[in-house]
C-alpha cells in the first residue's frame, strides 16, 4: 500500500460525516492504519460553495496518491473533481445529472444527522448543472457501484454514463447500498490499483 494513500469519502444529500458508509468507511480505514488519512468533511452548503471547500481541501492534500469515494449526490461531486484533478474514484448509486430532477426538491430540508436545514433554490440548481461532467475526459478513473434496487435513483443512468468505467452491479439492495462495507477491500483495491498506474 502506498504509505500515504489518502481517501476522501462525500456523503449524499442531506447526509452527513455520521452516516452508516462513512462510519464503515472510517473504520475500515481505521483497521487499515490509515485512521489519520480518512477525510469526510461534512457538505451543508450549495453545490459551489461545497465545491470550492473540496478543491482546498484536494490541494491540501498529496494529489498523486488520493482517492475518492462519493455516494449519491457525493458521487455527483466525486466525478467532477475526479475529471478536474485527474484522480481515481469510486462511485455508490451515484447521482447522474441531478439537476434534471432537483425542480421536485425546491424548498427547505432537514439533514438526516443534525438541525441543518438545506435550502434547494432554482440557483442550487443551476449550480448543480455546472458541474456537470459529461462525456468523461478520464472513464478508466472510476469505477461504479448500483444496486438495482434504488428506489431513489435510476441506476441504469449510472450505467449509461460510465459505460467506459468499471461498472458493478448488483441485484435488488436499495439507495443505501446494502453490504457496503463488503465492498471495502475491492474499493481500496481499485483506488490503489489507479493510484499506482498513474505513478508508473
Amino acid at each position: 500500500m502506498t504509505s500515504d494513500f489518502h481517501i476522501l469519502y462525500l456523503h449524499g444529500f442531506l447526509s452527513a460525516p455520521q452516516s452508516k458508509k462513512a462510519q464503515q468507511t472510517i473504520a475500515y480505514c481505521d483497521q487499515k492504519g490509515m485512521a489519520d488519512r480518512i477525510h469526510v468533511p461534512a457538505l451543508m452548503q450549495g453545490p459551489a460553495a461545497t465545491i470550492h471547500e473540496l478543491i482546498e481541501l484536494i490541494k491540501s492534500l498529496p494529489r498523486d496518491s488520493l482517492g475518492l469515494i462519493g455516494s449519491s449526490l457525493g458521487g455527483y461531486y466525486a466525478t467532477y473533481l475526479a475529471e478536474s484533478f485527474n484522480l481515481p474514484a469510486v462511485l455508490i448509486n451515484p447521482a447522474v445529472g441531478p439537476f434534471e430532477s432537483w425542480e421536485s426538491h425546491l424548498g427547505e430540508h432537514n439533514n438526516y444527522f443534525s438541525d441543518h436545514v438545506h435550502v434547494v433554490t432554482p440557483r442550487y440548481i443551476e449550480e448543480l448543472q455546472s458541474l456537470e461532467r459529461n462525456p468523461l475526459q478520464f472513464p478508466a478513473n472510476f469505477m461504479v457501484m448500483v444496486q438495482t434496487g434504488d428506489e431513489t435513483l435510476d441506476y441504469r443512468e449510472a450505467v449509461s454514463k460510465f459505460s467506459d468505467s468499471r461498472l458493478v452491479i448488483r441485484e435488488d439492495g436499495d439507495h443505501s447500498y446494502q453490504g457496503y462495507d463488503r465492498e471495502l477491500p475491492a474499493i481500496e483495491a481499485f483506488l490503489l490499483s489507479r493510484i499506482n498506474d498513474s505513478a508508473r
